[in-house]
């Protein structure tokens, strides 16, 4: 199965990294490699996460305020959204389309 990233997400995920990066020196780096175990977390089991919607799930990060949104396709995760638990949970909804969240 392999990993796929909206455009949405991958920038998310980039921004975060950077954020990190600015508020210490390797930091950004920490915050990557703590979001790739938990890629490796889901790939491993897709549908032990906490489910957000009828066809999205949220693994939360470890140490870090911040959880990946993934649809589980046929060979595939998608992730939807590189979320930022101190922000609004529901802003990830939209970049989908009607009924596909």
């Amino acid at each position: 199965m392999r990993v796929e990233f909206l455009q949405t997400a991958e920038d998310e995920l980039a921004e975060a990294i950077a954020y990190y990066n600015l508020q210490s020196e390797g930091l950004g780096l920490e915050f990557a490699a703590e979001a790739k175990r938990t890629l490796g977390r889901m790939l491993l089991y897709p549908a032990a996460w906490t489910s957000v919607s009828r066809r999205t799930r949220r693994c939360r990060l470890n140490r870090f305020p911040y959880a990946l949104l993934y649809q589980t396709r046929v060979d595939s995760l998608l992730v939807v959204a590189v979320q930022n638990l101190h922000r609004d949970p529901n802003s990830w909804k939209s970049r989908l389309g009607p009924g596909k969240a």
